[in-house]
């Protein structure tokens, strides 16, 4: 009884402490396009968290994978301690031998974007596999599903994209064809937690579903992420590759609960030889702590008020820049698509009296933040410039390296270098609002009357 009274006083204090120092924070004056919205109940979770002592995953980090398993209506998932890493372990899941001739060997190719964020494809490479590039879509700014047949070979074996920006790629026409190809289907739903695709939430739909709750993304961890499964025996996988690659499922802190620990004979090992201590993976550990599983629960208690909160940021920008649509593309939603609006995305027209450039340049002067659609074109960075070691395709291209790289490759993915030349985005995260939003559009407003 002392313990919880003294638990509580803690509590009550560091309640005190959030509502004197940060409760009535203002928000600075240049809009970022991004950021964390945080409570008293994230800090005090953490506090109870601390007071566990607990210092890796535990209690906490059952009840956040649960919850979100839940959330998600899917069967497993798994915390990490990253999207980044979450994305690693989905594909380096997909080399366990267990799975037979479905596989990753190296040199297997995968097929995705690259327009994406680099952690997407740097897994692929990272695993000695073939990183497969087809071209995007304007407006949705996803995988154009009509050019991935004209991709696929014999050596083929998944399709691995992003839900750009929380608006969801054309999952009907991506499963169809990876089901005719017999491929795997990550989806990476690191921007977009809690969409929607045809009333099922987006990363449930392929094999895997990965997601990132960095303070930019919709829920936070400060660092964190997860992968999730309907496959019991990827789940299984999964675990294996983000706990050291053990065989073992025990959890963290709990020996035996299995009842077979000391009872199997498996490899060269001698029979009996602690299940514990038996490896089936070249794994990692990959991760989190219960700290970052307590603001992780307090975090998703939120998520469908943070959700509508961009929802109407994102339609207030609309209302007010459509008159603008000769000079602007502005995103284009899919009537059986639920987004989760993780930034607004705005492409300038070739046919515009003024450039990208010009305007985000504006923006920026002027305190509102704006990002690009992160690589723009991974082919023009330079990792893929100077390192001569890459190996990839573009289309039904044969495999190429950075020698091959010319404006005649580029012009083979040619909304990929419109994105990279002419497309940004503006924040909707839930600490904007209508102010915000009017500020941005008008900004935008005088920008283009004062340029045309």
């Amino acid at each position: 009884m002392r313990e919880n009274e003294l638990r509580e006083k803690v509590k009550a204090a560091a309640k005190e402490y959030f509502s004197e120092v940060f409760e009535n924070t203002q928000n600075p004056g240049r809009i970022a396009p991004s950021g964390k919205v945080l409570g008293e109940e994230e800090l005090l979770n953490m506090i109870d968290a601390s007071l566990d002592m607990w210092l890796t995953g535990g209690r906490f980090n059952s009840e956040f994978e649960s919850k979100l398993a839940s959330y998600l209506k899917v069967n497993h998932a798994l915390s990490v301690n990253s999207g980044s890493s979450a994305n690693l372990l989905a594909l380096s899941a997909l080399t366990s031998p267990k799975l037979g001739n479905k596989r990753f060997r190296r040199g297997d190719e995968v097929i995705t974007v690259a327009s994406g964020f680099p952690t997407t494809i740097n897994p692929i490479l990272q695993l000695g596999l073939i990183p497969v590039f087809v071209d995007c879509e304007l407006g949705t700014y996803n995988i154009n599903p009509d050019l991935i047949e004209e991709a696929v070979t014999e050596k083929t074996k998944a399709i691995f994209v992003a839900h750009t920006l929380g608006n969801a790629f054309d999952l009907d026409k991506v499963m169809e064809t990876a089901k005719r190809h017999n491929l795997w289907v990550i989806e990476d739903t690191c921007d977009a937690l809690g969409g929607e695709y045809k009333g099922k939430k987006l990363g449930t739909i392929g094999d895997i579903g990965t997601f990132s709750f960095y303070p930019a993304h919709h829920i936070t961890m400060g660092e964190g992420g997860a992968v999730v499964t309907n496959n019991p025996q990827l789940y299984k996988i999964l675990m294996s590759f983000r706990d050291w690659g053990r065989d073992c499922s025990c959890p963290t802190g709990h020996d035996g609960v299995c009842g077979k620990r000391f009872s199997r004979q498996m490899g060269n090992l001698p029979f009996g030889y602690d299940h514990k201590y038996t490896y089936s993976h070249l794994g990692y550990n990959l991760k989190i702590t219960d700290w970052q599983a307590a603001l992780g629960c307090a975090q998703l208690e939120k998520i469908e008020g943070f959700l509508k909160k961009r929802e109407n940021n994102a339609k207030i920008l609309t209302e007010k820049l459509s008159e603008y649509k000769k000079y602007l593309i502005l995103p284009e939603i899919k009537e059986w698509v639920k987004p989760a609006w993780f930034g607004y995305l705005i492409s300038v027209k070739e046919t515009a009296p003024f450039t990208k450039q010009k305007l985000v340049e504006y923006l920026e002067k002027n305190g509102i933040g704006t990002r690009q659609l992160f690589a723009g074109n991974i082919l023009r960075q330079p990792v893929f410039v100077d390192d001569d070691e890459i190996r990839f395709r573009v289309g039904n291209s044969k495999i190429l390296s950075s020698k091959d790289l010319s404006s005649e490759l580029y012009s083979k993915l040619p909304n990929t270098e419109f994105i990279m030349n002419s497309t940004f985005w503006v924040g909707t995260f839930p600490k904007l609002g209508e102010e915000e939003m009017a500020k941005i559009a008008d900004t935008i407003k005088k920008f283009i009357r004062e340029n045309t």
